[in-house]
Protein backbone atom coordinates (compact mmCIF):
# COMPACT_ATOMS: atom_id res chain seq x y z
CA UNK A 1 0.00 0.00 0.00
CA UNK A 2 1.32 3.58 -0.72
CA UNK A 3 2.63 5.40 2.09
CA UNK A 4 0.41 7.74 2.17
CA UNK A 5 -2.75 6.10 1.60
CA UNK A 6 -1.43 3.98 4.96
CA UNK A 7 -1.09 7.20 6.95
CA UNK A 8 -4.61 8.31 6.14
CA UNK A 9 -5.99 4.55 6.83
CA UNK A 10 -4.01 4.84 10.14
CA UNK A 11 -5.65 8.35 11.27
CA UNK A 12 -8.51 7.11 10.38
CA UNK A 13 -8.50 4.27 12.70
CA UNK A 14 -6.99 6.48 15.26
CA UNK A 15 -10.13 8.51 15.12
CA UNK A 16 -12.53 5.67 15.37
CA UNK A 17 -10.88 4.50 17.78
CA UNK A 18 -10.77 7.48 20.35
CA UNK A 19 -14.30 8.61 18.78
CA UNK A 20 -16.42 7.57 22.09
CA UNK A 21 -13.49 6.90 24.90
CA UNK A 22 -14.47 3.80 27.45
CA UNK A 23 -14.20 3.94 31.09
CA UNK A 24 -12.31 1.18 32.46
CA UNK A 25 -15.48 -0.86 33.44
CA UNK A 26 -16.30 -0.72 29.83
CA UNK A 27 -16.69 -3.85 27.52
CA UNK A 28 -18.92 -4.54 24.94
CA UNK A 29 -20.82 -8.21 25.60
CA UNK A 30 -22.29 -10.42 23.02
CA UNK A 31 -26.14 -11.97 24.52
CA UNK A 32 -29.67 -11.98 23.26
CA UNK A 33 -29.19 -8.24 23.14
CA UNK A 34 -25.60 -6.89 22.94
CA UNK A 35 -24.67 -3.73 25.29
CA UNK A 36 -23.73 -0.76 22.63
CA UNK A 37 -22.27 1.94 25.36
CA UNK A 38 -19.21 2.36 27.21
CA UNK A 39 -20.46 0.92 31.07
CA UNK A 40 -20.07 3.32 33.78
CA UNK A 41 -21.16 0.41 36.17
CA UNK A 42 -21.99 -3.33 35.31
CA UNK A 43 -24.62 -4.98 37.88
CA UNK A 44 -24.55 -8.81 35.72
CA UNK A 45 -23.52 -11.30 37.67
CA UNK A 46 -21.37 -13.41 36.86
CA UNK A 47 -21.95 -17.39 36.17
CA UNK A 48 -19.81 -19.01 38.48
CA UNK A 49 -20.51 -16.00 41.54
CA UNK A 50 -21.30 -18.05 45.04
CA UNK A 51 -23.52 -16.05 47.60
CA UNK A 52 -20.70 -15.59 49.46
CA UNK A 53 -19.11 -12.94 46.66
CA UNK A 54 -21.84 -10.85 47.42
CA UNK A 55 -20.52 -10.15 51.14
CA UNK A 56 -17.19 -8.98 50.01
CA UNK A 57 -15.48 -6.15 48.49
CA UNK A 58 -13.41 -8.37 46.45
CA UNK A 59 -15.72 -10.27 45.30
CA UNK A 60 -18.95 -8.40 45.05
CA UNK A 61 -20.02 -5.71 42.23
CA UNK A 62 -22.35 -4.36 44.84
CA UNK A 63 -21.55 -2.35 48.03
CA UNK A 64 -21.55 -5.64 51.02
CA UNK A 65 -22.50 -3.50 53.93
CA UNK A 66 -25.82 -1.25 52.37
CA UNK A 67 -28.50 -1.49 52.16
CA UNK A 68 -30.19 -4.02 54.03
CA UNK A 69 -30.97 -5.39 57.75
CA UNK A 70 -28.21 -5.07 60.28
CA UNK A 71 -28.44 -8.45 61.41
CA UNK A 72 -28.12 -9.98 57.67
CA UNK A 73 -25.10 -10.06 55.14
CA UNK A 74 -26.25 -10.21 51.49
CA UNK A 75 -25.96 -13.99 51.48
CA UNK A 76 -29.01 -14.44 53.51
CA UNK A 77 -30.63 -11.87 51.47
CA UNK A 78 -29.92 -12.89 47.47
CA UNK A 79 -30.90 -16.02 45.99
CA UNK A 80 -30.21 -17.87 42.28
CA UNK A 81 -33.25 -18.54 40.77
CA UNK A 82 -33.19 -22.05 39.29
CA UNK A 83 -35.58 -21.90 36.65
CA UNK A 84 -35.46 -18.02 35.88
CA UNK A 85 -33.89 -17.90 32.45
CA UNK A 86 -31.79 -15.25 30.70
CA UNK A 87 -32.73 -11.22 30.76
CA UNK A 88 -32.09 -9.44 27.57
CA UNK A 89 -28.67 -8.41 27.95
CA UNK A 90 -27.72 -11.37 30.03
CA UNK A 91 -25.73 -13.88 27.96
CA UNK A 92 -26.45 -17.75 29.48
CA UNK A 93 -22.77 -18.45 28.72
CA UNK A 94 -21.28 -15.16 31.46
CA UNK A 95 -23.98 -14.28 33.35
CA UNK A 96 -26.94 -15.47 35.61
CA UNK A 97 -30.19 -13.61 37.46
CA UNK A 98 -30.01 -12.86 40.88
CA UNK A 99 -33.06 -12.40 43.02
CA UNK A 100 -33.28 -9.81 46.45
CA UNK A 101 -35.55 -10.97 49.01
CA UNK A 102 -36.75 -9.29 51.97
CA UNK A 103 -38.25 -11.03 55.35
CA UNK A 104 -39.19 -9.83 58.91
CA UNK A 105 -35.24 -9.32 59.39
CA UNK A 106 -35.14 -6.49 56.57
CA UNK A 107 -35.07 -3.62 59.02
CA UNK A 108 -32.18 -1.07 58.18
CA UNK A 109 -30.74 1.13 60.87
CA UNK A 110 -33.96 1.91 62.79
CA UNK A 111 -36.41 2.22 60.21
CA UNK A 112 -38.66 -0.06 61.82
CA UNK A 113 -41.76 1.27 58.98
CA UNK A 114 -39.73 0.07 56.42
CA UNK A 115 -38.32 -3.64 54.94
CA UNK A 116 -35.86 -3.01 52.41
CA UNK A 117 -32.62 -4.40 50.74
CA UNK A 118 -31.08 -2.57 48.31
CA UNK A 119 -28.14 -2.82 45.94
CA UNK A 120 -25.87 -0.34 45.35
CA UNK A 121 -22.69 -0.15 43.06
CA UNK A 122 -19.24 -0.54 44.23
CA UNK A 123 -18.03 2.83 42.84
CA UNK A 124 -21.39 4.64 43.02
CA UNK A 125 -20.59 7.16 45.72
CA UNK A 126 -22.97 9.18 47.44
CA UNK A 127 -21.16 12.78 46.03
CA UNK A 128 -19.86 13.12 43.18
CA UNK A 129 -20.53 9.80 41.08
CA UNK A 130 -20.00 9.14 38.05
CA UNK A 131 -23.16 7.48 37.06
CA UNK A 132 -24.46 11.19 38.11
CA UNK A 133 -22.70 13.34 35.63
CA UNK A 134 -23.52 13.85 31.83
CA UNK A 135 -26.45 11.44 30.48
CA UNK A 136 -26.66 8.09 32.16
CA UNK A 137 -28.90 5.03 31.61
CA UNK A 138 -29.39 2.23 33.95
CA UNK A 139 -30.88 -1.29 32.87
CA UNK A 140 -32.32 -3.70 34.33
CA UNK A 141 -34.60 -6.51 33.33
CA UNK A 142 -37.63 -7.64 36.35
CA UNK A 143 -39.00 -11.24 36.70
CA UNK A 144 -42.08 -11.89 39.08
CA UNK A 145 -41.30 -14.63 41.93
CA UNK A 146 -45.04 -16.26 42.38
CA UNK A 147 -42.83 -18.12 45.31
CA UNK A 148 -42.34 -15.48 46.90
CA UNK A 149 -44.87 -12.61 45.66
CA UNK A 150 -45.27 -9.02 46.45
CA UNK A 151 -47.84 -7.49 48.27
CA UNK A 152 -49.78 -5.43 46.18
CA UNK A 153 -51.46 -3.63 48.70
CA UNK A 154 -48.44 -2.11 49.79
CA UNK A 155 -45.99 0.52 47.69
CA UNK A 156 -42.70 -0.56 46.87
CA UNK A 157 -39.49 0.92 45.42
CA UNK A 158 -37.56 -1.66 43.35
CA UNK A 159 -34.76 0.48 41.57
CA UNK A 160 -34.84 3.93 42.23
CA UNK A 161 -31.79 6.76 42.87
CA UNK A 162 -31.73 8.57 45.91
CA UNK A 163 -30.12 12.53 46.44
CA UNK A 164 -26.82 12.72 48.30
CA UNK A 165 -28.97 14.38 51.64
CA UNK A 166 -31.78 11.68 51.70
CA UNK A 167 -34.43 14.26 50.68
CA UNK A 168 -35.74 12.80 47.68
CA UNK A 169 -35.29 10.80 44.68
CA UNK A 170 -34.88 11.90 41.30
CA UNK A 171 -36.79 8.91 40.37
CA UNK A 172 -38.49 5.37 41.26
CA UNK A 173 -39.46 2.71 39.22
CA UNK A 174 -42.23 1.11 41.59
CA UNK A 175 -44.59 -1.45 42.45
CA UNK A 176 -48.29 -2.13 44.15
CA UNK A 177 -50.27 0.29 45.93
CA UNK A 178 -48.60 4.04 46.14
CA UNK A 179 -49.23 5.77 49.17
CA UNK A 180 -51.87 8.83 49.08
CA UNK A 181 -52.45 8.11 44.72
CA UNK A 182 -55.41 5.32 44.94
CA UNK A 183 -55.91 6.61 41.46
CA UNK A 184 -53.25 4.36 40.37
CA UNK A 185 -53.38 0.86 39.27
CA UNK A 186 -51.49 -1.70 42.05
CA UNK A 187 -50.66 -4.36 39.72
CA UNK A 188 -48.52 -2.31 37.22
CA UNK A 189 -44.94 -1.24 37.08
CA UNK A 190 -44.38 2.73 37.35
CA UNK A 191 -42.00 5.22 36.46
CA UNK A 192 -42.36 7.86 38.87
CA UNK A 193 -40.30 11.31 38.87
CA UNK A 194 -38.78 13.17 41.56
CA UNK A 195 -42.05 15.14 41.96
CA UNK A 196 -43.70 11.39 42.70
CA UNK A 197 -45.70 11.87 39.30
CA UNK A 198 -46.12 9.26 37.37
CA UNK A 199 -44.87 9.26 33.78
CA UNK A 200 -45.43 5.82 32.65
CA UNK A 201 -46.44 2.84 33.86
CA UNK A 202 -47.28 -1.03 32.20
CA UNK A 203 -49.05 -4.35 33.60
CA UNK A 204 -46.92 -6.64 35.78
CA UNK A 205 -46.50 -9.83 33.72
CA UNK A 206 -46.00 -13.09 35.60
CA UNK A 207 -44.52 -15.35 33.68
CA UNK A 208 -41.89 -12.88 31.14
CA UNK A 209 -39.11 -11.08 32.00
CA UNK A 210 -39.87 -7.50 31.07
CA UNK A 211 -36.72 -5.27 30.32
CA UNK A 212 -36.44 -1.44 31.46
CA UNK A 213 -34.16 1.52 30.68
CA UNK A 214 -34.27 5.03 32.27
CA UNK A 215 -31.66 7.67 30.79
CA UNK A 216 -31.28 10.69 33.04
CA UNK A 217 -29.72 13.71 31.17
CA UNK A 218 -28.21 15.53 33.98
CA UNK A 219 -26.92 18.55 32.07
CA UNK A 220 -30.95 19.29 30.53
CA UNK A 221 -32.22 17.74 34.05
CA UNK A 222 -34.84 14.90 31.65
CA UNK A 223 -35.24 11.32 32.16
CA UNK A 224 -36.88 9.17 29.42
CA UNK A 225 -38.20 5.43 29.42
CA UNK A 226 -37.10 2.65 27.15
CA UNK A 227 -39.55 -1.03 27.66
CA UNK A 228 -39.37 -4.60 26.54
CA UNK A 229 -40.99 -7.76 27.29
CA UNK A 230 -38.98 -11.10 26.60
CA UNK A 231 -36.65 -10.99 24.14
CA UNK A 232 -37.85 -8.41 22.43
CA UNK A 233 -35.73 -4.70 21.62
CA UNK A 234 -36.48 -1.66 23.82
CA UNK A 235 -38.53 0.80 22.46
CA UNK A 236 -39.19 4.47 24.09
CA UNK A 237 -42.35 4.91 25.71
CA UNK A 238 -41.96 8.50 27.19
CA UNK A 239 -39.94 11.25 25.80
CA UNK A 240 -37.49 12.88 27.68
CA UNK A 241 -38.96 14.76 29.89
CA UNK A 242 -38.22 17.43 32.28
CA UNK A 243 -37.53 16.22 35.58
CA UNK A 244 -35.03 17.53 38.62
CA UNK A 245 -32.31 14.99 38.59
CA UNK A 246 -29.56 17.85 40.76
CA UNK A 247 -28.36 16.84 43.92
CA UNK A 248 -26.21 13.64 43.59
CA UNK A 249 -26.67 10.41 45.49
CA UNK A 250 -26.89 6.87 44.44
CA UNK A 251 -29.04 4.01 42.98
CA UNK A 252 -30.60 1.40 44.69
CA UNK A 253 -31.82 -1.56 43.34
CA UNK A 254 -33.87 -4.21 45.36
CA UNK A 255 -37.02 -3.75 47.60
CA UNK A 256 -38.20 -0.94 49.56
CA UNK A 257 -41.65 -2.18 51.17
CA UNK A 258 -43.62 0.56 52.47
CA UNK A 259 -46.36 0.20 55.36
CA UNK A 260 -49.73 0.58 55.11
CA UNK A 261 -52.00 2.48 58.09
CA UNK A 262 -49.89 5.64 59.09
CA UNK A 263 -48.13 8.62 58.36
CA UNK A 264 -45.25 7.64 59.30
CA UNK A 265 -44.31 5.55 56.76
CA UNK A 266 -40.11 5.23 57.83
CA UNK A 267 -40.87 4.55 61.41
CA UNK A 268 -44.15 2.89 62.24
CA UNK A 269 -47.33 1.56 60.42
CA UNK A 270 -48.43 -2.15 59.46
CA UNK A 271 -46.34 -5.10 57.98
CA UNK A 272 -47.10 -8.82 58.05
CA UNK A 273 -45.20 -11.36 59.98
CA UNK A 274 -43.16 -14.42 58.40
CA UNK A 275 -42.43 -11.93 55.63
CA UNK A 276 -40.99 -14.17 52.45
CA UNK A 277 -41.19 -11.85 49.35
CA UNK A 278 -38.50 -11.72 46.33
CA UNK A 279 -38.23 -10.22 42.82
CA UNK A 280 -35.95 -11.18 40.31
CA UNK A 281 -33.43 -9.53 38.55
CA UNK A 282 -31.25 -9.52 35.57
CA UNK A 283 -29.62 -7.27 33.04
CA UNK A 284 -28.24 -4.58 35.30
CA UNK A 285 -26.23 -1.99 34.06
CA UNK A 286 -25.34 1.70 33.70
CA UNK A 287 -24.49 3.05 30.66
CA UNK A 288 -22.93 6.00 29.18
CA UNK A 289 -25.02 7.69 26.99
CA UNK A 290 -23.10 10.81 25.71
CA UNK A 291 -23.73 11.50 21.69
CA UNK A 292 -27.31 9.56 22.40
CA UNK A 293 -25.85 6.11 22.99
CA UNK A 294 -28.20 3.67 24.09
CA UNK A 295 -28.38 -0.17 24.15
CA UNK A 296 -31.67 -1.53 22.63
Amino acid sequence: MHSSLMGLVAAAAAVVATAVPRPPHSHAVAGTGAVKCPLVFDGRVKAATELSDFDSYGTSLFNPDYVKGQSLKWSDIIKFPASAGSARFDDAAQHKPFEVTISDSSIFQTQKGFRRAGLQFQGDTNNDSPATKGIKTIHFSVKWDAQRALNLSHEYLNVWHEAADYSANQFNFEAGAILGQSGLARDTWKVLDRKNKQIWSTPILKTDWQNFAITLDFNKNTLQVYYSKGDDALKSVTSAVSNDNSGGGQYQIGILKKPTGTSDVVNAGYQESRLNEGLIYGSLFIEDSASACISL
